[in-house]
Order: structure tokens, then sequence, then C-alpha cells
């Protein structure tokens, strides 16, 4: 009978008395092997569309998602209001657009003449002020009280793990017992490094694999780099590179994954029955996942960024958020279904797009600055290399700025505001040179078409064939709607 690495126990009573976190560890060595996996497998529902939204359904065959967190203002980027008091409207001007009648931030001219391929909503609305990524990017119930606690059981899945999730499905449903056991591409990649690992304190949620497990994470990139000006979203340098992280498999090679591999097939040969437990599911899910990404040629490919012509790296701008960006392009063409890019703290919470002081030299000096460069390059090189059609671009944010600036000790700042912001949208199935809804005369209040974030992730779900209704289990066995109580937004697509 087959033991478990010297422990003295066999396979058998490991399994019936269960294998602890210490043990599985030596069994695999991964360090993920205690990620347990959601509820029970729901079967793969058939995709059905919308009544009257059939053409739509699908369109997108993979997708980019760049999430601005922090929240960007809607008065300095897509929804400026000219004719506001000062305290209102700030200190910058504003210009016109590709997109008829539609002015937006001076500081945003290489997007201005982009936005006829893409669509604007200007009226946004929820009722939570917080930086819930979670909200935005799951379909939750409203967990608004786990913002900082990224492994919560209560969590639902992250967008990207939903699409992990059902794709696996998929597959089980198509092939072989041994075919399953097979490797895959990962479905969903993170970019530039894990969710708020490089800022104060607190720890977001929102990009992790909620009641699935972690092994329902992102594929983590890291970042490895010089900041000549301290800070990676005002600069870096050309020899900055991303690497798949070091946090999902450190010290691991391929041969020594192949040596795992080999062992866990003869505890597979000795005690097939083991399929069952829901924590050794998890851990050859992750440990096939880690074969994946350390076998595959293609993905290292499409984080290769150095092998990019100069002019079209510094065409998406020398700086983190660019240059993640441009990986992220490279990912897609490479085969990732969805690639998350994050504008992420930096070193400090209240930084980057949480603007609550300095607000102005902020989006002056770096913010605008970057993701002018970094998506209009963007939305321009799919075009021009055919992916736009097949890939939707999301532009998300967790709520918007408060109208009225307010004075701090470093500088005026704006607050948190839900009630009205904005996003931006362009690609695959997506309605282009489109305004969708407005904001009164301050951008406080929404006056036409008020759109909640379940319907931006019921929307995309959409797009990508998947219908926002089928159930999902959670650890308890209850099931859900993937998203709960969005609709999909006809007028945004087309």
């Amino acid at each position: 009978m087959l033991r478990i690495l010297g422990t003295g126990r066999s396979l058998t009573q490991h399994v019936r008395g269960g294998l602890n976190r210490r043990e599985m560890l030596r069994v695999g060595g991964l360090g993920l092997a205690s990620s347990l996996a959601g509820g029970s497998i729901v079967p793969a529902a058939k995709p059905t569309p919308p009544v009257g939204m059939e053409s739509t359904f699908g369109r997108a065959k993979n997708c980019i998602l760049l999430y601005i967190y922090g929240a960007w203002s809607q008065l300095d980027t897509l929804d400026p209001k000219p004719e506001a008091p000062e305290e209102i409207r700030g200190g910058f001007g504003t210009i016109g657009t590709k997109l008829p009648g539609v002015r937006i931030n001076e500081l945003l001219p290489m997007t201005a003449g982009v936005l006829d391929r893409c669509t604007v909503i200007r009226s946004m609305s929820h009722p939570w002020p917080l930086h819930n990524a979670a909200y935005t990017l799951t379909g939750n119930l409203e967990t608004t009280n786990l913002e900082g606690r990224q492994r919560h059981p209560d969590h639902w899945p992250f967008f990207g793990g939903v699409l992990d999730y059902l794709d696996e499905r998929t597959k089980l449903d198509e092939r072989t017992k041994r075919e399953r056991r097979s490797f895959r591409p990962p479905v969903s990649v993170g970019l530039p490094w894990v969710q708020s690992t490089r800022s104060g304190p607190n720890k977001r949620a929102g990009t992790f694999g909620g009641f699935l497990g972690a092994s329902y994470d992102p594929v983590w990139g890291e970042f490895r780099g010089e900041m000549p000006q301290g800070d990676p979203y005002l600069e870096i340098t050309p020899e900055g590179r991303f690497s798949f992280s070091e946090r999902h498999v450190p010290g691991l090679t391929l041969d020594i994954l192949n040596r795992r591999r080999s062992l866990l097939e003869q505890l597979e040969d000795q005690a097939r029955w083991i399929d069952g437990a829901s924590s050794v599911q998890s851990y050859q899910r992750t440990r096939d996942r880690a074969f994946s990404v350390a076998a595959s040629d293609k993905l290292k490919r499409g984080l290769d960024i150095q092998d990019e012509p100069a002019r079209v790296r510094e065409r998406y701008g020398m700086n983190l958020f660019g240059q993640s960006c441009l990986s992220a392009r490279r990912l897609i063409e490479n085969d990732v279904k969805l690639v998350t890019v994050i504008w992420d703290e930096w070193e400090r919470s209240d930084e980057s797009w949480d603007t609550h002081h300095d607000h102005h030299p902020r989006m002056k000096n770096m913010l605008l600055p970057g993701f002018d460069r970094a998506y209009s390059a963007l939305i321009s090189d799919l075009e021009q290399r055919g992916m736009l059609d097949e890939t939707l671009v999301l532009c998300l944010s967790e709520h918007g700025r408060t109208p009225k600036l307010y004075d701090t000790n470093k500088g005026p700042g704006r607050g948190h505001w839900s009630e009205v912001y904005s996003q931006l949208f362009a690609g695959a199935g997506i309605r282009p040179g489109t305004l969708i809804g407005a904001s009164d005369e301050i951008a406080a209040f929404p006056t036409q078409r008020p759109i909640s974030p379940k319907d931006i992730l019921a929307t995309a779900y959409h797009l990508l064939g998947i219908d926002h209704e089928q159930q999902i289990a959670d650890r308890q066995g209850r099931l859900w709607p993937l998203v709960h109580g969005g609709h999909v937004v006809p007028e945004l697509i087309g």
C-alpha cells in the first residue's frame, strides 16, 4: 500500500481521516494546497441569450479588463461640467472628441481621438461610496462590509474566476477522464501584481476566487524593474519586465513539477475514489495550473514586452500601467481569455486615483497622461491588428469622486462618491460612438438611465456567450445566479 512520503500512514488512512495542511504540503509542496474549492459542481448550462439580443451573444472571444482602483473623478475625466462653479468644475479645461457633442478633460487628447470607437456611460450609480472592488467585479449580494477581507468565505468569485470555472466545467463535459486531466492554459491572468500587495495595510478584495477557492484566483504576474522617479506609475526603465508570480509557485521548476505530477498520478492509480474530496480536487487543480504556467512558452511570450519595438512600448507609455496594457494585448494574442490590468495603489492607501488630497497635481502629472497614452494605444493597437472586433475592453472603477472639492493640508481633494460616475467600453459587441446616460449640472446624480455595476457584469457575460442567470453553487451548496440582480444593458451592445 502506498504511503505518503514516509509519514507512516497509508493513503486510505489519510483520505478517510483527512489530509492536514502539513501533510498536504508534503505531498505537493506547492504552498497552495489548503485552498478549498467551493460547493458542489453545477453542470454547465446551455447558454440562452435574452430574446432580441441573439446577434451579440458570444460576440467577444476574449476580454481585457482595465480596473482603475481608487476611483477616478467623473468631473475630471469623462463628464466635465465647464459651466459649474470653480469648486465643482476644478482647474481643468475640456476638449472636443471624435464622439460628436461629447467633451472630456483636456488632458485626455489621445483618448478623445479614439472615442468614436468607444461607448461612454455617464450614469453609473450605486449606494455604496466605498473601495469595494468586489461589488464591481463579482455581482455579489452587497458584501460591502468585507472590503478589506480578501479571503472571507462570503465573498463571491471574481468575474475572471467564474469564467475559469465555467470553462473548466465545459472541458469536463467534453473530454474523457484521462483527457480532462491534461493541462490547459489559464483562463484569467492579472497584472501587474497580486491586488493590494504594494500599498498600505488594507488588503482589498475584488479579484479573488471567493467561495470557489483560491485556485480560481487569476494567475498573477509580477513586475520587476527600476523606478527612476520612485513610483512605477510615473516611470519604469525599459529593462523592467513581468514574470509569473513566485507567490504561486515559490522555487518551482519544470523538473520539480514533473516529479510531483508523477507522484500524484501514483496516488490516483492507487485510489481513484480520492477524486471526490474537495481539498484534493483543489490541490490537483492548483498543481495542474502551476504546471501549465511553468511549461507554457506562449504565456512567457505574452509577458515578454522586451520583444516589442521601442516605438510600440513608448506609444503605450514607459510606466507600469502602459506596459501592463501592452502585455495584456500580447497575452490575449497568446490565447489567454481574460487579462485584468489594475492601476493599483502604490506604497500607501489614499494614493494613485484615490485623490483625497493633492488632486490636481496628481491628475495632471501622472494619472491622466498615463491613462491617456495607454488606453488610446491599446484601442488603436487592437484595431490595427484586427483584434478589436473580438476583444471586449472594459474600463471600470468602483465609484466616482465628490462633486465639490475640499481643502486639506496636502492640497484640495475629492472624496468618495457613488451616486453617479463614468465608465468606458470598447471592442467586441460594444456599440461604438455612443453616449449613454447623463448626470445633473454638477455631476452629483444621474438624470438619465441609472446603470448598476451588476448590469455591466451581466452585459460582459452576455458578450462572452454566458447566461448571467446561470447558477453557481457556494460552499453551502446554495445556488446563485452569476450576477445577483443585474440586467444586460441593450444600449451598450450592437
